[in-house]
C-alpha cells in the first residue's frame, strides 16, 4: 500500500508530522482520516490519517513498471517527469519493438494498464503517458503531417474527412496542430477505442 499512516493529537499535528517526514508542505498531501479518538476530558485525544503525496505516486509507477519488466524478463529503464500532476514516463528496453507493438497497440494497452493500477492504488484518476524511447514524439510528428495534408484537401474540396481511430493523446496532438489553420476545425466522435477525429471545413474560421 502506498499510503502511510501518521497520528497526532489534532489533524493539524498529524499533517505536520507527515509533511516533515515526507519533506513536502501540508498543501501537497492527500489524506483520509482513519481513526479519531476524542479521549476523556480531552486527555488521550488523537487523530490517525492515511497520507500520500505526488512523490508516492511516482514511486508506485516506477516500481510497478520495473516489476512488470522483471516478470516479463525484460531489461529496462524508467524516467518519470511530473508536469503539474500529469506523469510523463519514458521507458527504454532492448525489447522496445515488442513493448510498442504493431501501430503502437501494445504500448496503448500498457499505458492503460499502468494508469488503471495507479488510479486504483490512490483511489483517484491518475493522468499519465508512457513513451518508449521517443516513439510517441516520432508518432506525433508523423500523424500531424498526415493530418495537415488531409486538412488542406478538406479546405480545397470543402468535404469533411474522418481519420482512423486513435488514442486521446494522438487526437490532441492533431487538434493542436490544426487549431490555427484557416477554415479548419476538428471534432472527436465515437466511443472507447473506436473514438476518432473529424476534420471539418469551417468557412467561418478565418484566423490564421
Amino acid at each position: 500500500m502506498s499510503f502511510q499512516k501518521y497520528s497526532g493529537k489534532t489533524l493539524e499535528e498529524a499533517l505536520t508530522n507527515a509533511s516533515l517526514d515526507k519533506g513536502v508542505s501540508s498543501d501537497e498531501l492527500t489524506y483520509n482520516i482513519t481513526e479519531e479518538k476524542s479521549g476523556f476530558l480531552g486527555i488521550g485525544k488523537s487523530v490517525e490519517i492515511e497520507v500520500y503525496c505526488e512523490k508516492d505516486v511516482e514511486a508506485f509507477i516506477q516500481k510497478y513498471i520495473e516489476t512488470y519488466f522483471k516478470n516479463a524478463q525484460m531489461d529496462g529503464s524508467v524516467e518519470i517527469i511530473n508536469e503539474n500532476g500529469f506523469y510523463k514516463i519514458t521507458v527504454n528496453t532492448s525489447n522496445n519493438a515488442i513493448l510498442i507493438g504493431k501501430g503502437g497497440k501494445t504500448l496503448q494497452a500498457f499505458n492503460r494498464l499502468v494508469k488503471a493500477a495507479a488510479s486504483a492504488e490512490f483511489k483517484k484518476r491518475v493522468g499519465l503517458l508512457i513513451d518508449v524511447n521517443g516513439y510517441k514524439e516520432d508518432r506525433y510528428e508523423k500523424i500531424c503531417k498526415m493530418a495537415i495534408r488531409v486538412a488542406k484537401d478538406v479546405r480545397r474540396t470543402k468535404v469533411n474527412a474522418i481519420l482512423d481511430p486513435m488514442p486521446a493523446d494522438e487526437r490532441k496532438a492533431i487538434h493542436n496542430a490544426l487549431s490555427g489553420m484557416k477554415n479548419i476545425s476538428t471534432q472527436s466522435e465515437g466511443e472507447g477505442e473506436g473514438r476518432r477525429l473529424k476534420i471539418l471545413y469551417a468557412p467561418q474560421k478565418n484566423e490564421e
